[in-house]
């Protein structure tokens, strides 16, 4: 079952019962395209006559077998956690049984339905990467890193009743093995010797947790009026390490100064602006300098999962395997052992970012 299969069965069988899920009524319903290698069918729910945020929703459709109601259940109970203990995320709206998540059934396939408080404000990509006027762009990196670390202190308390998935759960040698061609030998040598690394590392109530595993200007949303941040996109939520989301954050930082020649300025400008993010983490929650230490090899675990979620989208997509510029660099870096995603190496070039140009 493919995606536009889905937005039909969405259309013509699910939307017109769904007010025996939510009280909807004179709401309006668009539908959100998919990135490559969207899991959802996403509806944007808009009150008709109103603009504001305050009212609209956002439906989600999860279609696909490779999570199952415990999942679900786990995501959207600690979102609820998360907001309820004064996280800025965007919470989850009970349906009108009082349930966080609901199902439905057509030709014996099941959908989970589940829905959401629209965040307030925009992405940094519909304001052409912009931020609030007359105000420096470090209060974005500030507040980036005190979002997430509010989001972590909380999860240093966080005793779950639905359990999600733990990082080795799926980042094991055995699914490695099994989704990597056979004709990758280093990689996957490389990715098995990267978890046996992360095996050493502490795994304590102050160190790993629940984390949002993609936390990314993507995933939240800004009030220009405040700079106030609210996350959403918890589909990737698991049980990890913290260090993850903040390598993640390191990782898309370089779109700010990726097209800068000098590899001594990229790497100036890279350590400012992650020390702001740190200090608006640390303003929120502790995490100890050994942790911090080990960033380099956090941001070789975020390569890997992009790796291995390019070749997951191939797979489900049923699509030949094709190895391109992007993926043959990110490859590199793992099996050359180049470090920081080779920003600051040869490798990487200025006028084809992250791509591999021989």
């Amino acid at each position: 079952m493919n995606v536009n299969e889905v937005i039909s069965i969405c259309r013509t069988h699910l939307l017109p019962v769904l007010p025996e899920f939510y009280s909807l009524e004179g709401y309006e319903f668009q539908l959100i395209p998919a990135h490559e290698g969207g899991r959802n069918v996403v509806f944007s729910c808009n009150k008709t006559g109103s603009d504001a945020d305050t009212d609209a929703k956002i439906l989600r459709i999860s279609f696909l077998a490779d999570r199952n109601r415990e999942d679900f259940l786990a995501e959207l109970e600690y979102i609820r956690y998360l907001y309820d203990h004064g996280g800025s995320v965007s919470n989850v709206v009970s349906s009108n049984m009082g349930n966080l998540l609901e199902e439905f059934t057509h030709n014996y396939h099941t959908y989970y339905i589940c829905m959401f408080e629209k965040a307030r404000g925009k992405l940094l990509v519909e304001n052409n990467y912009q931020y609030r006027e007359g105000v420096p762009i470090t209060e974005y990196y500030y507040n980036c890193g005190k979002v997430l670390g509010k989001m972590h202190q909380l999860s240093k308390k966080y005793t779950p009743v639905h359990s999600r998935y733990s990082f080795f759960d799926k980042y094991n040698a055995q699914y490695i093995d099994r989704l990597i061609p056979k004709s990758f030998t280093l990689l996957k040598e490389k990715m098995v010797d990267l978890l046996n690394s992360l095996k050493k590392l502490d795994k304590s109530r102050e160190s790993f947790g629940m984390v949002h595993f993609d936390y990314s200007d993507g995933n939240y949303m800004i009030d220009y009026n405040t700079g106030d941040i609210t996350v959403f996109d918890f589909d990737n939520s698991c049980f990890c390490w913290y260090m993850y989301d903040l390598a993640n954050i390191w990782t898309h930082g370089v779109g700010w100064t990726q097209f800068e020649h000098d590899a001594d300025k990229r790497k100036k400008f890279m350590e400012e602006y992650f020390a702001t993010v740190l200090a608006g983490y640390k303003s929120e929650t502790n995490i100890e300098i050994p942790m911090l230490d080990k960033l380099p090899l956090f941001i070789n675990v975020t390569v890997m999962e992009n790796i291995i979620d390019t070749f997951e989208v191939m797979r489900n997509n049923n699509e030949e395997l094709e190895v391109d510029e992007e993926l043959t660099y990110l490859i590199k870096c793992l099996e050359d052992d180049i470090p920081y995603k080779g920003f600051f190496h040869e490798i990487y070039s200025c006028e084809e970012p992250f791509e591999y140009v021989e």
